[in-house]
């Protein structure tokens, strides 16, 4: 495929084939009803075709390995190292991960749980050979124990971090943030998840009896790229780091072409989108139609009552908490979980605005590019086609299985979510997003100094910001550290995003605390932060685009909050 001259790839093409799929579906936040919504889609049967093959066992949280339980008490010493694990099967794939010791096991990448208000002592240690340091995704912190890059660990150094668990319950991460080595330490594997519990939480599990790696599941979506030897691949060319590195193979919980059993009843999945930059449009599906599920929360914990959708986007570093009544579903037949066709709108490319270099084409271009094109080592394992963003594509199948009788209900009322806090008549703080032309993302047309704080706020202050993404661009999921905000306001979405809007252009998961927005090209997002703080003095943190590489690549600003 030439580059340069035609915007409208291969993506474009079937997104549109995704967009007119939906258009049955009824918008807003209860556009699913019980038992499906709609015609048989061809699609989505391709997507269960694809998901029959599916062999490989789900990997669950267990008591020690890779994402072990652990209480975030016996947290105390954790250690960045090289290690392997088996991937694919049959084959070995080199990783980095956190490891600790405790009660005589080991731990990789361990799943922290913890109770609001209980402290995190744990000095980390890096065994590496690059910087590193941990970001407590989504906890607000002091900017000394965010881990946001300013100061980082160097090899064979150390760093002890300590703070009391503040945040409403949810589920956070924790992966790395040392700026030059982010998108491929976090690539390697240097992520996993934080389990934050208080009384709304407890009482969920209770009303619904729900337990941790049984009929509570978190699923970490990412997608990766293997040689021959099963090792994993990451080499951008200029234009995959301008455009976001998407891998071609797609995981859950590091595990290829999953399948998971699963009894009549409500289940609970907890979701993390781990990928570098591919953003994901989540559906359950069975029997050619989708299934109707329910959002019961977002980054930030709880919504005040779950609410009935049929299918969601989720981008890089956000999570999605969803209740599936698996009763509604057949019996007789699995239940899939997929990601349907979309347009990405890698709208960024073009002759004029192709980022530098004479091998570097625009991503517009590239969408189309075959896998020899793509730049990647030869893969392991079976022949599977390339996993393009926007592709419909199964990522998990379901098998239902006799199960005794369940009788819980969807409760009504989930949580005491608080009202977004909306800043007084002042004009709002304007982010625009958008590149310079030369392969690099910026904000408010600056690039990332680390060394300069970009702007600031007062302890306190309420602010609005209106985050705005140019019409030449691609989505950007923005991520504030230090603060979670509340969403207000969408204007200008593109259609694929108005299908699923309701009442001021707002998504279903705009509806509860996020400290990470999609914000999709050409559209405005404004969003309410309260910027009140517990923390003694000047507080330093970044707000960045979580597609890792547009952070790389400048789409970073670093802000104060002056005490």
């Amino acid at each position: 495929m030439s580059h340069g001259v035609s915007t409208f790839t291969r993506r474009h093409f079937l997104g549109s084939l995704g967009a007119l799929g939906a258009a049955g579906s009824v918008p807003g936040v209860l556009a699913a009803t019980p038992g499906g919504s709609g015609a048989m889609d061809e699609a989505i049967t391709g997507i269960e075709k694809e998901a029959a093959g599916f062999a490989n066992p789900l990997r669950l949280p267990g008591s020690s390995g890779l994402f072990g339980v652990l209480p975030v008490s016996e947290f105390r010493e954790v250690q960045v190292v090289r290690s392997e694990i088996e991937v694919l099967p049959g084959r070995r794939t080199p990783i980095l991960a956190y490891a600790v010791e405790s009660g005589g096991k080991t731990f990789l990448n361990p799943a922290l749980l913890a109770r609001r208000g209980d402290e995190m002592r744990v000095r980390l240690i890096n065994r590496i050979d690059q910087p590193t340091v941990i970001h407590w995704h989504g906890l607000s912190v002091d900017s000394r124990n965010d881990g946001n890059g300013l100061n980082v660990v160097p090899p064979g150094g150390r760093m002890d971090y300590a703070f009391p668990l503040r945040d409403r319950s949810s589920m956070y991460w924790y992966h790395p943030h040392a700026h030059g080595y982010i998108p491929q330490q976090a690539y390697h594997g240097l992520a996993s998840l934080l389990f934050v519990e208080d009384d709304d939480e407890a009482a969920l599990r209770k009303e619904l009896d729900l337990a941790l790696g049984e009929t509570e599941i978190p699923l970490v979506l990412q997608d990766r790229e293997f040689d021959a030897q099963g090792r994993l691949h990451y080499a951008p060319t200029a234009a995959q780091s301008f455009g976001g590195w998407v891998g071609e193979r797609l995981l859950v919980n590091l595990t290829e072409r999953p399948f998971l059993q699963a009894g009549r009843r409500i289940v609970r999945f907890r979701i993390l989108n781990g990928s570098n930059a591919r953003s994901y449009r989540l559906a359950f599906v069975q029997g050619g139609r989708r299934l109707g599920f329910f959002l019961a929360g977002t980054d930030g914990g709880l919504l005040a009552q779950p609410l009935r959708i049929d299918q969601t986007f989720i981008s890089p570093g956000q999570r999605l908490d969803v209740l599936v009544d698996l009763r509604e579903a057949d019996p007789g037949r699995p239940v899939t979980l997929a990601s349907l066709a979309f347009d990405p709108m890698h709208a960024e490319g073009g002759h004029d605005m192709a980022p530098a270099g004479p091998a570097a084409p625009s991503m517009a271009g590239m969408a189309g590019m075959d896998h020899s094109q793509h730049g990647a080592a030869p893969t392991a394992g079976p022949s599977i086609p390339m996993a393009m963003e926007g592709d419909a594509r199964a990522l998990m199948r379901i098998d239902l299985k006799p199960s005794a009788p369940y009788e819980r209900r969807m409760p009504t009322v989930l949580s005491s979510l608080p009202a977004a806090t909306i800043a007084s008549a002042s004009p709002p703080r304007r982010m625009q997003l958008g590149h310079n032309g030369r392969g690099n993302w910026t904000i408010n047309g600056g690039l990332f100094d680390p060394k300069a704080a970009a702007l600031s706020v007062q302890r306190g202050a309420r602010e609005t910001w209106l985050i705005e993404n140019a019409e030449r661009s691609m989505p950007h999921p923005m991520h504030l550290h230090g603060f979670s905000f509340r969403v207000i306001e969408r204007l200008g979405s593109p259609a694929l995003v108005r299908e699923l809007a309701g009442a001021r252009g707002l998504l279903p998961q705009d509806q509860g605390v996020m400290d990470t927005v999609h914000v999709w090209p050409g559209e405005s997002v404004r969003i309410a932060i309260d910027f009140t703080h517990p923390h003694a003095g000047d507080q330093d943190y970044v707000f960045h685009c979580h597609s890792l590489e547009h952070a790389e690549a400048g789409m970073m600003l670093r802000y104060t909050v002056k005490a």
